[in-house]
Protein backbone atom coordinates (compact mmCIF):
# COMPACT_ATOMS: atom_id res chain seq x y z
CA UNK A 1 0.00 0.00 0.00
CA UNK A 2 0.96 3.40 -1.10
CA UNK A 3 2.69 5.02 2.05
CA UNK A 4 0.15 8.38 1.89
CA UNK A 5 -2.93 6.38 1.86
CA UNK A 6 -3.20 5.76 5.31
CA UNK A 7 -2.44 9.43 5.74
CA UNK A 8 -5.24 10.88 3.30
CA UNK A 9 -8.18 8.39 4.39
CA UNK A 10 -7.31 9.11 7.96
CA UNK A 11 -11.03 9.34 10.10
CA UNK A 12 -10.60 12.68 10.90
CA UNK A 13 -9.06 15.16 8.38
CA UNK A 14 -7.87 17.31 11.24
CA UNK A 15 -6.89 15.19 13.71
CA UNK A 16 -3.09 15.66 14.44
CA UNK A 17 -2.94 13.08 17.22
CA UNK A 18 -4.42 10.24 16.03
CA UNK A 19 -2.39 10.58 12.74
CA UNK A 20 0.82 12.53 13.57
CA UNK A 21 2.70 8.67 13.15
CA UNK A 22 1.00 8.66 9.41
CA UNK A 23 1.91 11.68 8.72
CA UNK A 24 6.00 11.25 10.19
CA UNK A 25 5.62 8.20 8.07
CA UNK A 26 5.04 9.72 5.01
CA UNK A 27 7.33 12.65 5.58
CA UNK A 28 10.51 9.71 5.93
CA UNK A 29 9.48 8.16 2.54
CA UNK A 30 8.86 11.17 0.98
CA UNK A 31 11.66 12.65 1.78
CA UNK A 32 14.12 9.74 1.28
CA UNK A 33 12.22 9.08 -2.35
CA UNK A 34 13.64 12.75 -3.47
CA UNK A 35 16.75 12.33 -2.18
CA UNK A 36 16.78 9.19 -4.10
CA UNK A 37 15.78 10.82 -7.18
CA UNK A 38 16.55 14.34 -6.82
CA UNK A 39 20.19 15.24 -6.96
CA UNK A 40 20.08 18.37 -6.59
CA UNK A 41 17.49 18.24 -3.98
CA UNK A 42 20.18 15.80 -2.06
CA UNK A 43 22.84 18.13 -2.74
CA UNK A 44 20.98 21.28 -1.20
CA UNK A 45 20.21 18.96 1.90
CA UNK A 46 23.26 17.83 2.53
CA UNK A 47 25.18 21.46 2.10
CA UNK A 48 22.95 21.92 5.10
CA UNK A 49 24.44 19.29 6.99
CA UNK A 50 21.16 16.77 6.31
CA UNK A 51 21.45 12.76 5.26
CA UNK A 52 19.57 10.45 3.90
CA UNK A 53 19.68 8.57 7.36
CA UNK A 54 18.84 12.09 8.79
CA UNK A 55 15.70 11.85 6.57
CA UNK A 56 14.62 8.63 7.97
CA UNK A 57 14.62 9.39 11.67
CA UNK A 58 13.43 12.84 12.17
CA UNK A 59 10.68 12.78 14.59
CA UNK A 60 9.09 16.73 13.93
CA UNK A 61 8.60 17.50 10.18
CA UNK A 62 10.10 20.57 11.15
CA UNK A 63 13.76 19.35 11.31
CA UNK A 64 13.64 18.63 7.41
CA UNK A 65 15.70 21.52 5.72
CA UNK A 66 12.73 23.95 3.83
CA UNK A 67 13.11 25.43 0.18
CA UNK A 68 11.90 28.70 -0.26
CA UNK A 69 9.68 29.14 -2.67
CA UNK A 70 11.08 31.64 -4.74
CA UNK A 71 13.73 29.07 -5.45
CA UNK A 72 11.12 27.34 -7.78
CA UNK A 73 11.16 30.61 -9.69
CA UNK A 74 14.47 30.23 -10.77
CA UNK A 75 15.48 26.61 -10.65
CA UNK A 76 13.80 23.61 -11.31
CA UNK A 77 14.02 20.64 -9.15
CA UNK A 78 12.79 17.35 -10.91
CA UNK A 79 12.57 14.08 -8.61
CA UNK A 80 10.93 12.37 -12.43
CA UNK A 81 10.75 13.16 -15.82
CA UNK A 82 8.17 15.79 -17.17
CA UNK A 83 6.72 13.89 -19.14
CA UNK A 84 5.67 11.68 -16.43
CA UNK A 85 3.82 15.04 -14.66
CA UNK A 86 -0.11 14.22 -15.87
CA UNK A 87 -0.64 18.25 -14.84
CA UNK A 88 1.21 21.21 -14.83
CA UNK A 89 0.45 25.17 -13.35
CA UNK A 90 2.75 28.31 -12.64
CA UNK A 91 2.36 30.60 -9.48
CA UNK A 92 0.66 33.79 -10.30
CA UNK A 93 3.83 35.41 -10.57
CA UNK A 94 5.92 38.37 -9.63
CA UNK A 95 7.18 40.63 -12.54
CA UNK A 96 7.05 37.75 -15.02
CA UNK A 97 8.80 35.19 -12.72
CA UNK A 98 6.79 31.92 -12.07
CA UNK A 99 6.95 28.47 -10.21
CA UNK A 100 6.59 25.70 -12.60
CA UNK A 101 5.00 22.93 -10.80
CA UNK A 102 3.69 19.29 -12.00
CA UNK A 103 2.37 16.06 -10.32
CA UNK A 104 2.16 12.73 -11.62
CA UNK A 105 -1.12 10.76 -11.22
CA UNK A 106 -0.32 9.27 -7.76
CA UNK A 107 0.45 12.42 -6.58
CA UNK A 108 -2.53 14.26 -8.18
CA UNK A 109 -4.66 11.52 -6.74
CA UNK A 110 -3.41 11.82 -3.16
CA UNK A 111 -3.32 15.40 -3.17
CA UNK A 112 -7.03 15.44 -4.49
CA UNK A 113 -8.33 13.29 -1.91
CA UNK A 114 -6.52 15.74 0.84
CA UNK A 115 -8.10 18.93 -0.49
CA UNK A 116 -11.50 16.89 -0.81
CA UNK A 117 -11.70 15.89 2.38
CA UNK A 118 -10.94 19.36 3.31
CA UNK A 119 -13.93 21.02 1.25
CA UNK A 120 -16.40 18.18 2.44
CA UNK A 121 -15.89 18.88 6.10
CA UNK A 122 -16.23 22.32 5.56
CA UNK A 123 -19.50 21.82 3.82
CA UNK A 124 -18.49 23.03 0.50
CA UNK A 125 -20.16 20.35 -2.04
CA UNK A 126 -23.57 20.54 -2.70
CA UNK A 127 -25.68 18.77 -5.15
CA UNK A 128 -27.78 21.89 -5.73
CA UNK A 129 -27.10 23.35 -9.15
CA UNK A 130 -25.61 27.03 -8.79
CA UNK A 131 -24.28 29.63 -11.64
CA UNK A 132 -21.10 30.61 -10.97
CA UNK A 133 -19.20 34.51 -11.08
CA UNK A 134 -15.52 33.80 -10.91
CA UNK A 135 -13.35 36.96 -10.44
CA UNK A 136 -10.83 36.03 -12.41
CA UNK A 137 -9.66 34.61 -15.59
CA UNK A 138 -11.40 32.48 -18.03
CA UNK A 139 -9.45 28.94 -18.96
CA UNK A 140 -7.15 29.30 -21.68
CA UNK A 141 -3.76 27.95 -23.18
CA UNK A 142 -2.24 31.23 -22.64
CA UNK A 143 -3.35 31.33 -18.55
CA UNK A 144 -1.64 28.00 -16.87
CA UNK A 145 -1.68 29.57 -13.20
CA UNK A 146 -2.74 27.26 -10.46
CA UNK A 147 -5.40 30.05 -8.97
CA UNK A 148 -7.21 29.99 -12.69
CA UNK A 149 -6.96 26.08 -12.24
CA UNK A 150 -8.28 26.19 -8.41
CA UNK A 151 -11.11 28.55 -9.46
CA UNK A 152 -12.41 26.06 -11.99
CA UNK A 153 -12.17 23.44 -10.01
CA UNK A 154 -14.12 25.38 -7.43
CA UNK A 155 -16.87 25.21 -9.71
CA UNK A 156 -17.50 21.32 -9.42
CA UNK A 157 -18.68 21.56 -5.84
CA UNK A 158 -22.02 21.84 -6.65
CA UNK A 159 -23.18 21.26 -10.76
CA UNK A 160 -23.03 24.25 -12.83
CA UNK A 161 -25.83 25.77 -14.05
CA UNK A 162 -23.38 28.52 -15.82
CA UNK A 163 -20.31 30.11 -15.25
CA UNK A 164 -19.72 33.87 -15.79
CA UNK A 165 -15.88 35.41 -15.97
CA UNK A 166 -15.24 38.98 -14.30
CA UNK A 167 -11.88 39.61 -16.86
CA UNK A 168 -12.96 39.92 -20.31
CA UNK A 169 -9.73 39.35 -23.33
CA UNK A 170 -9.75 42.26 -25.45
CA UNK A 171 -6.96 44.06 -27.77
CA UNK A 172 -5.39 45.83 -24.70
CA UNK A 173 -4.96 42.65 -22.54
CA UNK A 174 -7.74 41.50 -20.12
CA UNK A 175 -9.91 44.03 -18.49
CA UNK A 176 -12.46 43.85 -15.64
CA UNK A 177 -16.36 44.03 -16.91
CA UNK A 178 -17.98 44.84 -14.07
CA UNK A 179 -20.86 46.33 -15.73
CA UNK A 180 -21.90 43.00 -17.60
CA UNK A 181 -21.08 41.08 -13.40
CA UNK A 182 -23.83 43.48 -11.63
CA UNK A 183 -26.02 43.16 -14.83
CA UNK A 184 -25.71 38.86 -14.53
CA UNK A 185 -26.08 39.48 -10.71
CA UNK A 186 -29.10 40.95 -10.69
CA UNK A 187 -30.71 38.91 -12.91
CA UNK A 188 -29.55 35.62 -10.63
CA UNK A 189 -30.66 37.59 -7.80
CA UNK A 190 -34.30 37.16 -9.22
CA UNK A 191 -33.78 33.14 -10.17
CA UNK A 192 -34.16 30.46 -7.36
CA UNK A 193 -30.20 28.94 -8.18
CA UNK A 194 -28.15 30.14 -5.71
CA UNK A 195 -24.99 31.87 -6.73
CA UNK A 196 -21.90 30.82 -5.78
CA UNK A 197 -18.83 34.20 -6.11
CA UNK A 198 -15.41 32.61 -6.70
CA UNK A 199 -12.07 34.44 -6.80
CA UNK A 200 -10.04 37.14 -5.65
CA UNK A 201 -10.83 39.44 -2.81
CA UNK A 202 -9.32 42.29 -4.43
CA UNK A 203 -11.82 42.00 -7.35
CA UNK A 204 -14.68 41.48 -5.10
CA UNK A 205 -13.83 44.36 -3.01
CA UNK A 206 -13.86 46.12 -6.21
CA UNK A 207 -17.21 44.86 -7.74
CA UNK A 208 -18.71 45.53 -4.02
CA UNK A 209 -17.46 49.40 -4.32
CA UNK A 210 -18.97 49.94 -7.60
CA UNK A 211 -22.24 48.57 -6.59
CA UNK A 212 -21.85 50.87 -3.69
CA UNK A 213 -21.13 53.72 -6.25
CA UNK A 214 -24.21 52.90 -7.98
CA UNK A 215 -25.99 52.42 -5.02
CA UNK A 216 -27.34 48.54 -5.96
CA UNK A 217 -28.48 46.12 -3.95
CA UNK A 218 -29.52 43.08 -4.17
CA UNK A 219 -30.22 39.77 -2.46
CA UNK A 220 -29.28 36.32 -4.04
CA UNK A 221 -31.08 33.51 -3.73
CA UNK A 222 -30.85 31.40 -0.53
CA UNK A 223 -27.74 29.10 -0.47
CA UNK A 224 -25.34 31.69 -2.64
CA UNK A 225 -21.95 31.50 -1.04
CA UNK A 226 -18.85 33.62 -1.23
CA UNK A 227 -15.63 31.72 -1.64
CA UNK A 228 -12.14 34.08 -2.32
CA UNK A 229 -8.45 33.23 -2.48
CA UNK A 230 -5.27 34.00 -3.50
CA UNK A 231 -4.33 37.19 -1.64
CA UNK A 232 -4.46 40.73 -2.84
CA UNK A 233 -1.70 40.45 -5.11
CA UNK A 234 -0.49 43.63 -6.92
CA UNK A 235 -3.81 45.45 -5.34
CA UNK A 236 -2.30 45.16 -1.60
CA UNK A 237 -2.11 48.85 -1.05
CA UNK A 238 -6.16 48.30 -1.51
CA UNK A 239 -6.07 45.27 1.25
CA UNK A 240 -9.57 46.22 3.37
CA UNK A 241 -10.03 44.39 6.51
CA UNK A 242 -12.25 41.35 6.27
CA UNK A 243 -15.10 42.50 8.26
CA UNK A 244 -15.29 45.39 5.70
CA UNK A 245 -15.78 42.46 2.94
CA UNK A 246 -18.73 40.66 5.02
CA UNK A 247 -20.19 43.86 5.53
CA UNK A 248 -20.54 44.34 1.68
CA UNK A 249 -20.97 41.33 0.73
CA UNK A 250 -24.21 41.13 3.00
CA UNK A 251 -25.35 44.88 2.17
CA UNK A 252 -25.03 44.87 -1.68
CA UNK A 253 -25.65 41.11 -2.18
CA UNK A 254 -27.60 39.73 0.57
CA UNK A 255 -24.64 36.85 1.56
CA UNK A 256 -24.26 36.58 5.11
CA UNK A 257 -20.67 36.60 6.89
CA UNK A 258 -21.87 32.66 7.35
CA UNK A 259 -21.79 31.78 3.97
CA UNK A 260 -18.52 33.54 3.48
CA UNK A 261 -15.63 31.09 3.00
CA UNK A 262 -12.07 31.84 2.48
CA UNK A 263 -8.72 29.57 1.08
CA UNK A 264 -5.22 30.14 1.52
CA UNK A 265 -2.27 28.03 -0.34
CA UNK A 266 0.71 28.10 -2.36
CA UNK A 267 1.48 25.99 -6.41
CA UNK A 268 4.60 24.97 -4.38
CA UNK A 269 2.92 23.38 -1.49
CA UNK A 270 0.27 20.26 -2.02
CA UNK A 271 -2.51 21.21 0.21
CA UNK A 272 -5.23 23.57 0.75
CA UNK A 273 -6.41 25.72 3.85
CA UNK A 274 -10.05 26.24 4.19
CA UNK A 275 -11.19 28.89 6.91
CA UNK A 276 -13.69 27.83 9.78
CA UNK A 277 -16.73 29.45 11.10
CA UNK A 278 -14.66 32.08 13.02
CA UNK A 279 -12.22 32.26 9.53
CA UNK A 280 -9.38 30.72 10.75
CA UNK A 281 -6.80 29.08 9.09
CA UNK A 282 -6.75 25.07 10.96
CA UNK A 283 -3.85 23.02 9.20
CA UNK A 284 -5.34 19.39 7.99
CA UNK A 285 -3.41 16.59 9.36
CA UNK A 286 -1.91 16.00 6.22
CA UNK A 287 0.19 19.14 6.73
CA UNK A 288 1.80 20.88 9.02
CA UNK A 289 3.26 24.51 9.56
CA UNK A 290 5.91 25.78 11.13
CA UNK A 291 6.76 29.59 11.75
CA UNK A 292 10.61 30.44 11.22
CA UNK A 293 12.15 33.56 12.70
CA UNK A 294 13.24 36.14 9.78
CA UNK A 295 16.39 36.62 10.35
CA UNK A 296 17.65 33.13 11.71
CA UNK A 297 14.68 30.45 10.07
CA UNK A 298 14.59 29.00 13.64
CA UNK A 299 11.36 27.67 14.97
CA UNK A 300 9.81 30.46 17.11
CA UNK A 301 6.64 28.41 18.51
CA UNK A 302 2.54 29.09 19.03
CA UNK A 303 1.83 32.92 19.25
CA UNK A 304 4.71 34.51 17.09
CA UNK A 305 5.24 35.79 14.18
CA UNK A 306 7.38 34.87 11.34
CA UNK A 307 7.99 33.21 7.66
CA UNK A 308 5.63 30.38 6.94
CA UNK A 309 6.63 26.96 7.15
CA UNK A 310 4.69 24.95 4.79
CA UNK A 311 5.02 20.95 4.95
CA UNK A 312 3.70 18.21 2.91
CA UNK A 313 4.61 14.81 1.89
CA UNK A 314 2.04 14.21 -0.77
CA UNK A 315 3.79 14.96 -3.92
CA UNK A 316 6.79 12.48 -5.41
CA UNK A 317 7.30 14.18 -8.67
CA UNK A 318 8.95 17.93 -6.94
CA UNK A 319 10.48 18.16 -3.67
CA UNK A 320 7.86 20.12 -2.29
CA UNK A 321 7.71 18.36 1.49
CA UNK A 322 8.80 21.38 2.99
CA UNK A 323 8.70 25.03 1.30
CA UNK A 324 9.42 28.16 2.67
CA UNK A 325 6.82 30.58 1.60
CA UNK A 326 7.09 35.10 1.71
CA UNK A 327 4.15 34.96 4.06
CA UNK A 328 4.47 36.55 7.29
CA UNK A 329 1.70 34.07 9.91
CA UNK A 330 1.45 33.28 13.21
CA UNK A 331 0.57 29.87 14.57
CA UNK A 332 -1.76 29.41 17.45
CA UNK A 333 -3.74 26.87 19.19
CA UNK A 334 -6.23 25.10 18.12
CA UNK A 335 -8.10 25.85 21.59
CA UNK A 336 -7.84 29.59 21.17
CA UNK A 337 -10.03 29.50 18.05
CA UNK A 338 -13.69 28.28 19.44
CA UNK A 339 -14.93 26.74 16.43
CA UNK A 340 -14.51 22.86 17.92
CA UNK A 341 -11.80 21.89 15.85
CA UNK A 342 -8.07 21.02 17.83
CA UNK A 343 -6.36 21.65 14.79
CA UNK A 344 -3.79 24.73 15.31
CA UNK A 345 -4.71 27.14 13.05
CA UNK A 346 -2.56 29.79 11.02
CA UNK A 347 -3.18 33.53 10.59
CA UNK A 348 -1.85 34.91 7.72
CA UNK A 349 -0.40 38.61 8.34
CA UNK A 350 1.25 39.98 5.06
CA UNK A 351 3.88 39.49 2.81
CA UNK A 352 7.63 39.85 3.87
CA UNK A 353 10.56 41.78 1.77
CA UNK A 354 13.56 42.00 4.49
CA UNK A 355 13.22 43.82 6.63
CA UNK A 356 9.42 45.24 6.59
CA UNK A 357 6.41 43.83 5.63
CA UNK A 358 5.79 44.26 1.79
CA UNK A 359 3.91 42.05 -0.84
CA UNK A 360 5.53 39.84 -2.52
CA UNK A 361 5.08 41.90 -5.67
CA UNK A 362 7.17 44.96 -4.08
CA UNK A 363 9.98 42.58 -2.27
CA UNK A 364 10.29 38.85 -4.26
CA UNK A 365 13.49 40.13 -5.80
CA UNK A 366 15.13 41.39 -2.06
CA UNK A 367 13.52 38.20 -0.65
CA UNK A 368 15.38 35.84 -2.71
CA UNK A 369 18.70 37.58 -1.71
CA UNK A 370 18.16 37.61 1.76
CA UNK A 371 15.84 34.41 2.59
CA UNK A 372 17.92 32.23 -0.04
CA UNK A 373 21.25 33.82 1.44
CA UNK A 374 19.72 32.25 5.11
CA UNK A 375 18.73 29.24 3.83
CA UNK A 376 21.33 27.84 1.70
CA UNK A 377 24.80 29.17 2.78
Amino acid sequence: MDYRFKLCFCRDIYDHKQNNRAFMEAVHRNVDCHLLKCEDYRRILERRGFSREDGKRVTDAGEVPCIPTLFFKYHDLHSMPESAMVVKATSSGTKGVKSHIGFDKKSLFFGGIAACRVIARHGLFSMRPARYVILGFPPGKDNQTAISKTQRLSTMFAPALSRRYALRKGKNGYRPDFKGLMAALRRYSGGRAPVRIIGFPAYLYFLLKEMERREIFLRLPRHSMIMVGGGWKQFYKETVDKAELYRLCERHLGVPESHFREFFGAVEHPGVYCDCPNHHFHVPATSRVVIRDVDTLEPVGYGKAGLVNLIGPLAESIPLVSILTDDLGVLHRGCECGCGMEAPYLEIIGRTGVPDIRTCAAGAGELLKEVGRSAFH
